[in-house]
């Protein structure tokens, strides 16, 4: 199965463009306005129509309402939903179940204990995704360009398929993988040029170390 790679947090033509000509596999938006990298819903339509058919759009949510679940459903028509706050396993099987979409849970981790949430969310989630935990006072949950410790999944097994996030760049994405053997990567603060904007070139670089460092994982299998 190859990789696949979610380049998150845009809200510009230019960045959404260097994703998809790139090759990334989905792109992510952010509705969540106390993030730098919040997307506004008439430009996040706009984004939608050149996405379409080319990526899988994903709608990266923080404990989000139904009713905002709905404008997020109207403006983006998103193919997958990410819950990225403090939703309960019978949340994510409402959203799944009242919006018939996949959807994807985020869990943060920081020590070991924290992988038992594993078992808790995925009979209910389509995807996994494991980002740093974020610190206490923090004002949002991801995108800090903080790690973990990835020796944590280490031959870590999941009932659903899990992305790995938190603190990847292209200097540390190969390492990530070849210690975690994830099926997915998720990056966003670590290729922006500043807070909430993305550098195209960083994409482009991200996209293809990614796909580098997969290929040699399989011809070193082989």
């Amino acid at each position: 199965m190859s990789l696949i790679v979610k380049i998150c947090g845009l809200k510009s033509a230019e960045a959404v463009d260097a994703a998809l000509d790139s090759g990334a596999d989905m792109i992510g938006f952010v509705f969540f306005p106390p993030s730098p990298r919040n997307v506004a819903f008439d430009t996040a339509r706009a984004l939608s129509e050149r996405v379409r058919g080319r990526a899988l759009k994903v709608a990266l949510s923080v404990d989000a309402t139904d009713a905002l679940l709905r404008q997020i459903m109207d403006s983006l028509a998103p193919d997958l939903l990410q819950l990225h706050g403090r939703e309960s396993p019978d949340r994510v099987s409402a959203v799944r179940r009242q919006f018939g979409l996949p959807v994807m849970k985020a869990l943060p981790i920081a020590e070991e204990a924290d992988l038992a949430a594993i078992g808790t969310y995925e009979q209910q989630a389509d995807r996994l995704i494991f980002d740093a935990r974020a610190p206490r006072e923090a004002s949002r949950p991801g995108g800090l360009g903080r790690r973990f410790d990835w020796h944590l999944l280490r031959n870590i097994a999941t009932a659903a398929p899990f992305m790995l996030s938190g603190g990847l760049d292209v200097d540390n994405v190969a390492e990530a993988l070849r210690i975690t053997q994830a099926p997915g990567v998720d990056v966003s603060s670590g290729i922006e040029r500043a807070l909430g904007e993305k550098d195209p070139d960083r994409i482009r670089a991200f996209v293809a170390a990614a796909r580098r460092a997969t290929e040699k994982q399989i011809a070193a299998s082989e």
